[in-house]
């Protein structure tokens, strides 16, 4: 009760000053002046061509956080936790799954991360090209990541919550993020952080600093740099696999390990070291043209634990024909990557008779190299004879050796983008000037697989992740052309109106007209209503049409396919179209003061062909045939290798299904001065409901399937389940920001409505047991948020904090479920919590964090 009555605090004392009338304005010297809208009077370049343009005047919801507020909640270890705690509509990945693990992804407005288009400083970012693979609301997420980008780099962040694809292009479906860096021309700063879970593990160190020069008049030049370093943390069970007595003697010697039977570290937190920089540079010329020239650069090694092994999944028999077990006490693989990310942007602006003018050109890469570790390859122990892709002929292995490190290959993924931008008022006769955008993009994108060793790859490859094969690797690209037309004016005083219009051309799927209407009218000075009708895109990411693996869990195997492929085509699923949305948005806007001000904006999303990913398709399961024989052609027909004794199955993406996304966001900040100090008050709220509209069931290649099928459909309550009810229905976030003097204390409410998401029994179906969906449910959990900070003088701070201050833990995964798997001695025994909780379930962080500035 008492964490419900803290959350109950910043709403009844809202209430109370209103009343008051004690209202006073945000200044852009107050830190964090308002964690969600910033300085009513920013002015803001998303969602607009228009210059000038107050976020308090705009026509669409915009949400800007200052610097300030993005560090009184940068105790998270990441950029993309701070923005989660701060934009309700914003949902980040707290867990992922194998690969995923190093990379975690946000959402907006529930939608999937590559329907958010991120910008730096208005410029398209580039995307990972990690692709997250394995089930879960955040499957095929490939959008950008946001932690190669240091928090002292940016100025403000502007988020747009509604689709502007008419004005920016594909991939902004739900909305647009735009980093600003810092313009700076003198000081700095120097911050170092420390925190780490309560109940152990997370360990994090954080050192970075910026620092800002003239080096010639009229120009800037911005460097920042960051080091950090993430610890690995374990929240998992037992695995039930270290409890069976039918494993027999080899598995026995497992009881003398110090931390049996806790020997399964894959339900946690990956280790991560991270080093990023970013410079931002401008000069402006006498006649008042400007060259600016940016980029960023991160390399990150990050390591994630996969299912324990034990001592019998790698075995040979000897000349004695004694089965013989090289790893007494089982092994823990690890997927290792070391990770390069760049982007640098030039460009040239000015004015030529009256049209403001720029040109510009990105070019971004992500580049990974995968390692398996601390992992054996079966095949290559046991010996034998093997095709080798790599010749089209055959291997043989002696049996008793085997590598237990292994470089996997590598994938990439890069981005050029040329844009040209003009915009000039005219005075037409109306009540404001109208103003004419127009622009041209070119954008090229290029995504590469590299093959691995022989050794990663050869009779199914290592334990945990198999290397890429020959038959993986390739390089696909695309271009595209775009052209846009943006008019914007206020017909007459009260009324803006804003229509949009946007052309693409894409290489390998053809040409894609969108618009935008948005209007705004003020019927006073403190009341106004907005609304906007568009449609939208997104074009299937390169890493969704083209990546393809496979995964090795203990007893099995799974595929993942390329949707342009013809073992894609066994299955009766065709190549990868784009998505195309529908969006409507209606709000209203209240500031009766300068200082206060309150939107309520509902919205309808409407998505046809959205891409999503099938469920698991199995050909056998547990010793069962339980599927299609296409599933098994398909299969062969990747180029990959099961190895000897494993399930099998295959997974891919493809246009299958349509959605209705409904819900609506509530924002309100108003500062107020009590005397004694200030405390500025936020409430952010947001509710989002996803339903499927229409859904392609299976296919004819795909129709005739055993009686304990688990791939009798492309989808099952998994993968359904992931799209409507895996995000919490309703978050709502209650703020506090309280300066005395040199004191701040920032309290944050962080209140997160149900979500849930079906697990099946598939790890122990059995011709007894049939395949059954569980509902696992997490209810309504407020979670606290702290942080205090003193400021001693002009240039020193201190603060401490926690995240999650009442170490709050979402639901246990569902316990028929789990008593399920511990009937059957299975390792998912060691999922303790479902992996969809929007909070992590790694309890409290607490910190510490110092700053210098000059």
């Amino acid at each position: 009760m008492k964490r419900y009555w803290k959350a109950a605090v910043p709403a009844t004392a809202l209430a109370t000053l209103m009343n008051a009338g004690h209202v006073t304005a945000a200044t852009e010297t107050a830190p964090a002046a308002a964690e969600t809208s910033g300085d009513l009077d920013e002015v803001i370049v998303t969602g607009t061509r228009q210059t000038g343009l107050r976020a308090a005047d705009s026509p669409a919801p915009i949400q800007i956080l200052s610097a300030e507020a993005i560090k009184a909640a940068s105790g998270s270890p990441d950029l993309v936790s701070t923005l989660a705690k701060i934009v309700p509509s914003l949902t980040a990945q707290g867990y992922g799954q194998d690969t995923a693990n190093a990379t975690l992804q946000m959402k907006l407005r529930g939608l999937s991360p590559n329907d958010v288009l991120v910008l730096v400083d208005g410029k398209r970012r580039h995307t990972t090209s990690n692709i997250a693979l394995d089930p879960g609301p955040f499957q095929g997420a490939a959008g950008v990541d946001l932690n190669f980008i240091p928090v002292d780099a940016i100025d403000h962040i502007e988020v747009l919550t509604e689709g502007a694809a008419a004005q920016y292009g594909s991939d902004a479906i739900a909305g647009v993020i735009n980093i600003i860096l810092k313009k700076d021309s003198s000081g700095g700063d120097l911050s170092a952080s420390y925190g780490r879970y309560i109940d152990g593990g997370g360990a994090t160190d954080d050192v970075g600093g910026h620092i800002a020069f003239e080096p010639i008049e009229g120009s800037y030049l911005n460097f920042t740099a960051e080091v950090r370093n993430h610890g690995y943390s374990d929240r998992g069970g037992i695995d039930g696999r270290t409890l069976n007595p039918d494993l027999g003697p080899i598995n026995s010697t497992i009881v003398q390990l110090p931390d049996y039977p806790y020997l399964n570290h894959v339900w946690g937190d990956g280790l991560y070291n991270l080093k990023i920089a970013t410079f931002n540079s401008g000069f402006k010329f006498s006649g008042g043209t400007e060259f600016y020239l940016s980029g960023t650069y991160g390399d990150k090694y990050s390591s994630s634990f996969e299912n324990y092994r034990t001592p019998s999944a790698a075995t040979y028999t000897n000349s004695s024909g004694a089965t013989v077990a090289p790893f007494p006490y089982g092994f823990n693989p690890r997927e290792v990557f070391d990770e390069t990310d760049y982007e640098l942007t030039t460009g040239i602006k000015g004015e030529v008779a009256d049209w403001a003018w720029d040109l510009s050109t990105t070019y971004g890469v992500d580049h990974v190299i995968e390692h398996t570790d601390d992992s054996a390859n079966p095949s290559i122990l046991a010996g034998g004879t093997y095709p080798n892709l790599a010749t089209g002929g055959t291997i043989t292995f002696t049996p008793g050796n085997t590598p237990t490190d292994f470089y996997d290959g590598f994938f990439k993924a890069a981005q050029w983008t040329t844009n040209l931008d003009v915009n000039r008022n005219f005075d037409v006769g109306l009540a404001g000037p109208l103003n004419v955008a127009a622009g041209a993009e070119y954008r090229r994108n290029a995504y590469t697989l590299g093959a691995g060793e022989l050794s990663s790859w050869v009779g199914g490859g290592p334990a945990a992740q198999p290397g890429l094969s020959p038959s993986d690797a390739g390089t696909n690209s695309r271009t595209n052309e775009s052209g846009y037309v943006d008019l914007a004016t206020k017909p007459i005083d009260g009324l803006r109106v804003d229509v949009a219009g946007r052309f693409e051309h894409y290489s390998d799927f053809g040409s894609e007209p969108v618009g935008k209407f948005t209007a705004r009218y003020d019927f006073t000075p403190e009341v106004a209503v907005r609304g906007t009708i568009s449609t939208g895109f997104r074009a299937p990411t390169l890493a969704e049409e083209y990546f393809t693996s496979t995964n090795v869990f203990p007893g099995g195997a799974s595929v993942q396919l390329q949707p342009n492929s013809k073992s894609s085509a066994d299955l009766g699923v065709g190549n990868l179209k784009p998505e195309k949305s529908t969006n409507y948005s209606l709000g209203i806007v209240f500031q009766p003061t300068p200082g206060l001000l309150a939107s309520l904006d509902v919205y309808q999303i409407n998505i046809r062909d959205r891409i999503v990913s099938s469920g698991t398709l199995n050909s056998t399961l547990n010793g069962l045939d339980v599927g299609s024989l296409a599933i098994t052609k398909a299969i062969n027909d990747s180029g990959n290798t099961i190895g000897p004794g494993l399930s099998d199955s295959v997974i891919l993406f493809t246009n299958g299904v349509n959605t209705r996304t409904r819900g609506a966001d509530f924002v309100l900040d108003a500062p107020v001065d009590y005397g004694f100090g200030k405390i500025d008050w936020s409430i952010g709220a947001t509710y989002n409901d996803t339903a499927i509209t229409s859904l392609e069931r299976t296919t004819p290649e795909l129709a005739s399937l055993a009686p304990f099928a688990t791939g009798s459909t492309l989808f099952d309550q998994t993968s359904t389940s992931d799209l409507t009810t895996a995000s919490p229905k309703y978050v709502i976030n209650l703020g506090a920001l309280l300066t005395v003097e040199k004191l701040t204390v920032n309290l944050r409410e962080i209140i997160y409505g149900t979500s849930s998401e079906y697990q099946s029994n598939a790890r122990v179906v059995s011709a007894t047991n049939p395949l059954t969906y569980f509902n696992d449910v997490i209810g309504v959990t407020p979670i606290t948020d702290l942080d205090v900070a003193y400021q001693f003088d002009k240039h020193v701070k201190l603060s401490a904090g926690a995240i999650n201050l009442f170490d709050r833990y979402p639901n246990k995964t569902n316990a028929t479920l789990l008593g399920q798997w511990a009937a059957g001695y299975d390792r998912s025994t060691v999922q303790q919590y479902p992996q969809i909780s929007p909070f992590g379930f790694n309890g409290g962080y607490y910190y510490v964090r110092a700053n210098y500035s000059f």
